[in-house]
């Protein structure tokens, strides 16, 4: 008689050849070594391992079977809403031993490369990025979830993670079990969503701060508190109705003109009449993030974060300015962006040593190059060109740098 095998139900995206090979016979406390990747994580409630599948990395944890199906789908809503989170790849239920008992349901996600878990960050002597950019980018993640109608219930730095982006950081949802997705939140409901969020940022800091021995951040609930401030500033920047004069389209022009500014594109917008004044509405599920980031996309074809993107277009602009003063015709955006990533981008990243591009993504580094040029010239007085400014970010700036494309444990 030949051997069972696990018995088991894998619902998944992709991939399915590749998990089905793992022992899903045992409790994920029970894998052998061999099969996992020790990884830096936030404190969660449930076991959660890493592993690697012909390259690609995974974090797998293991739920109810209830709770882990609806996780599945909430993930895969927030996609669609282009929501800022981990990727869900499938979930694993109706497991059992080789003794015939049931085991948990286990979800499997993506591992978010590049990413930073918040105990990381302020554990470390020098910040990834300044303290106000974990603010922004944690009320910047609130009112993106709130704007797709997501309900967090559970908003906190242990259920984030960080990503570079231009000197600057951008943030992931990772736990979504708490979530619920509505059409549209009421103001009664955020309201809520940032109270729990403003007691758990600041439980947390006052236990990492014990735990370490020292202050992670000046005041905890201040902390907190500047969380919701600017969450509250960029929710009505994006949100609120604004009044003008009839036959105005100035104040029009300078709003839609500032919220590309914070990144963000507005489908449609609302004015409404009486004859003396002019109602601008907008609501929220019209309002959509990603503005530079899908820019840089359609003309270059690279995907970065929107900081990142930002930073790059700003370059591919000055190069076409460079080619006009060279006396060349003047060309398209897009014909000037697909010289500057053959002639500027790629060359750059190409002149990065292959062993030293997982310290940062390709965007980053870019990023950081033009900064360390930048830097090398005020401080010669010259411009002291690509090709030196690479050498010496390379040896000075990458290579002393920790490789964070996978944040292992040490």
């Amino acid at each position: 008689m030949s051997a069972r095998g696990p018995r088991f139900r894998l619902v998944a995206r992709a991939d399915q050849p590749a998990f089905l090979q793992l022992p899903w016979e045992l409790s994920l406390e029970e894998w052998p070594e061999e099969l996992l990747v020790h990884v830096e994580r936030g404190i969660g409630r449930h076991v959660v391992r890493f592993v690697d599948i012909g390259g690609s990395y995974y974090a797998l944890k293991e739920l109810p079977p209830r709770i882990a199906e609806r996780e599945y789908r909430l993930l895969g809503d927030l996609e669609d809403e282009a929501v800022p989170a981990v990727e869900p790849i499938g979930v694993v239920s109706e497991r059992a031993s080789a003794d015939g008992d049931e085991l948990a349901a286990v979800l499997i996600t993506r591992y978010l490369v590049f990413a930073l878990p918040y105990r990381l960050i302020l554990g470390r002597s020098t910040l990834p990025a300044p303290e106000p950019s974990i603010l922004a980018a944690l009320a910047e993640l609130l009112v993106r979830l709130h704007l797709a109608g997501f309900f967090w219930g559970d908003c906190s730095l242990s259920n984030a993670l960080f990503r570079r982006d231009a000197g600057a950081l951008s943030a992931y949802l990772v736990d979504a079990e708490t979530g619920e997705l509505h059409e549209r939140l009421s103001d009664g409901q955020r309201g809520h969503d940032l109270g729990i969020a403003e007691e758990n940022l600041a439980g947390e800091l006052l236990d990492l701060s014990a735990e370490l021995g020292r202050d992670v951040v000046a005041d905890p609930w201040e902390f907190a508190a500047d969380v919701r401030e600017r969450y509250e500033q960029l929710w009505s920047e994006l949100t609120r109705d604004e009044v003008f004069a009839p036959g105005e389209t100035e104040p029009l022009e300078a709003r839609l003109n500032r919220l590309n500014d914070l990144g963000f594109d507005v489908e449609e917008v609302e004015l409404v009449s009486d004859g003396a004044q002019v109602r601008l509405k907008l609501h929220s599920k019209v309002v959509e993030p990603g503005h530079h980031r899908r820019r840089l996309l359609r003309l270059t074809g690279l995907d970065a974060q929107e900081n990142q993107a930002r930073r790059l277009l700003n370059d591919v602009t000055a190069y076409r300015a460079q080619l006009v003063a060279a006396g060349e015709p003047p060309v398209s955006d897009a014909a000037a962006a697909g010289r500057w990533l053959s002639e500027v981008f790629e060359p750059a990243i190409a002149a990065v040593p292959p062993e030293l591009r997982g310290r940062r993504d390709a965007a980053e580094i870019f990023h950081e190059l033009l900064e360390h040029r930048w830097f090398l010239s005020e401080r010669a007085g010259r411009d002291v060109g690509m090709k030196k400014a690479t050498a010496s970010y390379v040896d000075e700036i990458l290579r002393p740098a920790q490789d964070e494309k996978l944040t292992r444990l040490v």
